[in-house]
């Protein structure tokens, strides 16, 4: 089957490419609004950029009624946010953490998101969700729109990370080492499916 990407509609594309590029990490992301209240909400169209400066990337769309979703208003606004990478546990309250809610009322007083807890994240000005094993202070770099819908991209540069004890291990040349299968993070795919680490396996680059 070939797909001629001038035919098909926006939506078309996006279940495409969503169930094809797969699977994806989610950017669990941790923003203030105007008023200091915390916005927590995902986002899968997610990477890592560059590592010097250490740049990630979130596309954010449009809420149902027009307006930017809170984690583009609320960073182009203040420049912060926390960036969590939430285990296969939380797949639930990571789904939940979605629904379209205005920007002055927060995620975090959903019932289902009622038992995270939010704690100092040193050398951050926002807190971090306790229940996540990896963190990332960040702040905002650039902003990119794009695409006819339109989209924005979110540069932002990490500037502390917090890992959790649990997943590290140490290389015998220093440099840390995460096992994956602990941190056991969500991974999106198409439609309502997500995915965790089963195994892990090597395979050794040519030099």
């Amino acid at each position: 089957m070939i797909l001629d990407f001038a035919q098909l509609s926006p939506n078309q594309i996006y279940h495409t490419l969503t169930q094809t590029i797969v699977p994806r990490p989610i950017a669990w992301v941790l923003s203030n609004n105007s008023q200091g209240q915390p916005n927590l909400a995902p986002f899968s169209y997610f990477t890592a950029i560059s590592s010097n400066p250490a740049i990630l990337m979130y596309a954010v769309g449009k809420k149902p009624t027009g307006e930017y979703k809170d984690s583009a208003v609320n960073v182009e606004l203040n420049q912060d946010l926390v960036i969590h990478i939430a285990d296969s546990q939380l797949a639930d309250v990571v789904t939940e953490s979605a629904a379209t809610l205005p920007n002055e009322d927060s995620e975090l007083s959903l019932d289902a998101l009622s038992h995270l807890d939010l704690v100092e994240f040193e050398g951050s000005p926002l807190p971090r969700v306790a229940q996540c094993k990896v963190a990332f202070a960040c702040k905002l770099h650039k902003v990119v729109e794009m695409g006819e819908l339109p989209m924005k991209l979110m540069f932002v540069q990490v500037k502390q990370a917090y890992l959790d004890e649990s997943i590290i291990r140490e290389q015998d040349d220093s440099r840390l080492k995460i096992d994956a299968l602990s941190l056991d993070p969500l991974a999106r795919l198409g439609g309502a499916e997500y995915a965790n680490l089963a195994s892990v396996f090597k395979a050794v680059r040519p030099k």
